[in-house]
C-alpha cells in the first residue's frame, strides 16, 4: 500500500510539473509580444525622424526660415517620443536576469538605433546653430536696409525742397541704379558731361574776372601764349584749357592724386562709387561725409584751380579759401558751381577705372600736327585748303581717351586757321 501510495504521489507530482509551467510560457509570449511592439514603435519613430530630418535639410536650399522652424519642431517631437520609449523600456526592464539570443539581437538593434539617434541629435543642434546665425545675419542686414532707407528718405526730402526731384525720377531711381550697364557708350556720355561742365564753369569764372577788372586778353595769353586766335571770342577756350589742365591733373593715377586714398580698389568698387554719386547733388554727398575721398578730391581741386590771388580779387578776402582748407564745403554759388564741375570729373575717373583693362587718357602737345583720328577741333566751321599744310594744335582743351581699341578724340584749338562765317 505504501509503495502504491508512493507511486500515486509521484504521478501526481509529475502531473503537477506538466500542468503548471503553461502560465509561465504565456507570460514569456506576452513579454516577447511587448518587446516586438516596442521595437516596432522605435522603428516607426526612427522612420519619422528620418523624414523630418530630410525636410529640415530641404528647408535650407533654398533658405526658408518658416519651413526650417516647422521641420525643426517635427524633429524635436520625434526625438522626444524616442526618449519616452527609452525611459519606458528601462522602467519595465530594469535589470534583465538573462538574455536569450532573440533578446540580445533586439538589444543590439536598440543600441544601433540609439547611436543613430545621437547622430541626429548632433545634426539637429548644428542646424539650430546655423539657424540662429542666419537669423542674426538677417537682423543685421535688415537694420542696414532700414538705415539706408532712412538716409534715402532724408536725401529725397532735401532734393524735393530744392526742386531737383520729381515723382518720375523718385519711382525709377532704384530701377535705374541696377539697370545701368558698363559700356563704352556710357563712358562717352560721361566725357560729354565732363566737357560741358568745364564749359559751364568757365562762364562764372570769366564773369568773376571781368567783375574784378582783369584784362582777359592778357590772362588768356598768360595761360596759353603764342596762340593764333581766329577770333577774339575764341580766347574763351584758353580758360577752358586752364580748367581742364588742373581738373585732369593726376587722372592717370588710381588715387587721382588724393592724399590718403592709395588703397587698391576693384573695378566693381569703382563702378559702385560711380553709381552711388551719379544721381546725387554733390553738396548732399559732402554733407554726409565732408572728409570722404570725394570730399578730399573737391577740396584739393578747388585749391589748385582757384589761385589765392584769383580768389582775393574775386571776393576781397580769403574767407572761403580758409574755410575750404579747414575741411569745410561752403554753400556759396561759386563753390556750388565748382562742385558740379568736380562731380563730373570725379565720375569720369571712377568710370575709367571700372573697365578692365582701364581706360587710358592721352594728351596732345601744343604744336602737334592735327590728326582726324585722335583729335577734334572745338571750332566746327574751320576751313582746310586742299594741299595746304596740316594745321597745328594751338592748345588742348580736353584730353582724349582709349577704351580698348576705340578712340575718344581729344578736343583741341587749332592755331591760325580760317573759319567760315
Amino acid at each position: 500500500m505504501t509503495r502504491a501510495g508512493s507511486k500515486e504521489s509521484q504521478n501526481y507530482d509529475n502531473n503537477n510539473q506538466k500542468v503548471h509551467p503553461q502560465p509561465v510560457d504565456e507570460n514569456m509570449n506576452q513579454n516577447g509580444g511587448s518587446m516586438d511592439t516596442m521595437i516596432g514603435r522605435i522603428l516607426n519613430n526612427i522612420s519619422s525622424l528620418k523624414s523630418a530630418y530630410i525636410q529640415l535639410q530641404e528647408a535650407h536650399t533654398p533658405y526658408d526660415p518658416d519651413k526650417i522652424q516647422a521641420a525643426d519642431k517635427l524633429v524635436i517631437e520625434e526625438l522626444s517620443k524616442l526618449s519616452e520609449l527609452k525611459h519606458s523600456y528601462r522602467e519595465k526592464n530594469p535589470k534583465p536576469v538573462a538574455a536569450s539570443p532573440q533578446d540580445s539581437r533586439l538589444l543590439s538593434e536598440i543600441q544601433e538605433q540609439q547611436n543613430l539617434l545621437k547622430t541626429y541629435e548632433v545634426m539637429v543642434k548644428k542646424f539650430q546653430s546655423q539657424i540662429q546665425t542666419r537669423d542674426t545675419e538677417i537682423t543685421h542686414l535688415q537694420l542696414q536696409i532700414d538705415e539706408a532707407k532712412l538716409r534715402k528718405s532724408k536725401l529725397e526730402k532735401k532734393l524735393k525742397q530744392r526742386g531737383l526731384l520729381n515723382k518720375e525720377s523718385e519711382e525709377s531711381d532704384e530701377e535705374n541704379y541696377f539697370s545701368i550697364e558698363l559700356t563704352p557708350s556710357l563712358f562717352t556720355s560721361a566725357v560729354e558731361n565732363a566737357y560741358q561742365s568745364i564749359h559751364d564753369f568757365s562762364k562764372p569764372l570769366i564773369n568773376m574776372m571781368k567783375a574784378a577788372g582783369w584784362d582777359l586778353d592778357a590772362a588768356a595769353n598768360a595761360i596759353e601764349p603764342a596762340v593764333g586766335y581766329t577770333r577774339r571770342a575764341h580766347k574763351k577756350y584758353a580758360f577752358e584749357s586752364y580748367i581742364c589742365q588742373r581738373m585732369f591733373s593726376g587722372f592717370q593715377e588710381e588715387s587721382f592724386s588724393v592724399n590718403g586714398s592709395n588703397i587698391t580698389v576693384s573695378n566693381e568698387a569703382f563702378f559702385h562709387q560711380f553709381l552711388a554719386v551719379r544721381g546725387m547733388d554733390p553738396l548732399d554727398v559732402l554733407s554726409q561725409n565732408p572728409d570722404s575721398i570725394f570730399g578730399k578730391f573737391c577740396r584739393s581741386k578747388y585749391l589748385l584751380l582757384v589761385h589765392p590771388k584769383m580768389e582775393g580779387s574775386f571776393f576781397g578776402n580769403m574767407d572761403q579759401r580758409n574755410y575750404v582748407m579747414s575741411g569745410g564745403h561752403p554753400r556759396t554759388p561759386f563753390y556750388q558751381a565748382f562742385l558740379k564741375l568736380a562731380k563730373s570729373i570725379w565720375l569720369l575717373h571712377r568710370l575709367a577705372y571700372s573697365f578692365d583693362p582701364k581706360v587710358k587718357v592721352f594728351q596732345v602737345k601744343k604744336g602737334s600736327e592735327f590728326s582726324d583720328i585722335h583729335m577734334e577741333s572745338v571750332v566746327k566751321n574751320i576751313i582746310l585748303d586742299d594741299g595746304a599744310e596740316r594745321p597745328k594744335v594751338g592748345m588742348m582743351v580736353m584730353p582724349g581717351f582709349l577704351i580698348g581699341t576705340s578712340v575718344i578724340q581729344s578736343r583741341v584749338y587749332l592755331s591760325d586757321v580760317k573759319c567760315a562765317d
